[in-house]
């Protein structure tokens, strides 16, 4: 087992590694999307915050030397289903045929407040 580490997204808020390597497995940490420069979620609601989740998965994966096409499976939590649709549109900048496996769900409520987080399991 490997912890994967970098500065390039936001330091884990609690007891927990903002990645794990094992094998040839990469499972992430849910991202929210604090903005590792500011520690403020970006302006702009749901597609900046989608954005900025899944540019902190991209930094994650990037220290283990892996890409967004090494993704197998998403989960995507929302504060609100009705920003699917928006965030299928900022969603499939970041993911190409063929895409990984999917899940999403709505959620009561997500740390501080974010309106989405985002975890992935890609494959080395």
């Amino acid at each position: 087992m490997k912890v994967i580490s970098t500065t390039s997204a936001p330091s884990a808020i609690g007891p927990y590694s903002q990645a794990i390597q094992v094998g040839n497995f990469v499972y992430t940490s849910g991202q929210i999307p604090i903005d590792p420069a500011t520690g403020a979620f970006p302006e702009g609601g749901i597609q900046a915050q989608a954005r900025q989740s899944l540019n902190n998965i991209r930094a994650i994966l990037e220290e283990a030397g892996l890409n967004m096409n090494d993704v197998v499976k998403t989960t995507v939590f929302l504060a609100d289903m009705n920003d699917f649709a928006e965030v299928n549109s900022i969603y499939a900048e970041f993911f190409t045929a063929p895409y990984p496996a999917r899940s999403a769900v709505a959620v009561k409520s997500l740390p501080k407040g974010a309106l989405i987080e985002i975890e992935v399991v890609a494959y080395k």
